[in-house]
């Protein structure tokens, strides 16, 4: 290559970026970028506070109990819990979760599976209550899950998967 077809490489290159350049200067100029005295769109952020006080605003789920469908439960836990649970008699864990066979009044960390250090100190027994609360979001629940789960948010959902996990002993 010559030093001639350089001079005109290099020179067209120069030249378009000092049009960019201008480009961007005649934009910046003709744009006013004013501040805004209000939002345009609201956005509603969840209150904070600890996850003591997350667990008291969740409402009983005991009266709910009454009228869950123990079928609709079902087709929630395969929509949502299957991936990484197993709900048969005796099928021992998957990697990802623990078994949920007789879940209900069981003892937290008590079957084969590596649990998070956070449940086994937990301790106590799984009750529908607990549950319910631990469904809603695990991991405000119990800081240190490995459950990787965000939660159902609608109380009837839980319900009727509690329901479906009561028809779940031997």
């Amino acid at each position: 290559m010559s030093s001639f077809e350089f001079n005109k490489i290099a020179g067209a290159v120069l030249f378009a970026l000092i049009i960019s350049m201008f480009g961007s200067l005649l934009g910046d100029g003709l744009m006013h970028r004013d501040k805004l005295e209000k939002n345009i769109i609201d956005i509603e952020v969840a209150p904070t506070g600890s996850a003591e006080d997350v667990k008291k605003e969740i409402a009983p789920i005991t009266p709910l109990l009454e009228k869950a469908n123990a079928a609709n439960g079902e087709a929630i836990a395969k929509k949502v819990c299957a991936q990484c649970h197993i709900f048969a008699k005796g099928a021992g864990a998957l990697p990802t979760g623990p078994d949920l066979w007789a879940v209900i009044g069981r003892t937290r960390g008590s079957t084969e599976f590596a649990y998070s250090k956070a449940m086994k100190e937990k301790g106590g027994a799984w009750d529908e209550e607990e549950i319910n609360k631990f469904l809603v979001k695990p991991r405000d629940y119990l800081p240190g899950t490995k459950m990787s789960f965000a939660g159902l948010k609608k109380d009837e959902d839980r319900a009727d998967l509690i329901a479906y996990l009561r028809t779940l002993k031997g």
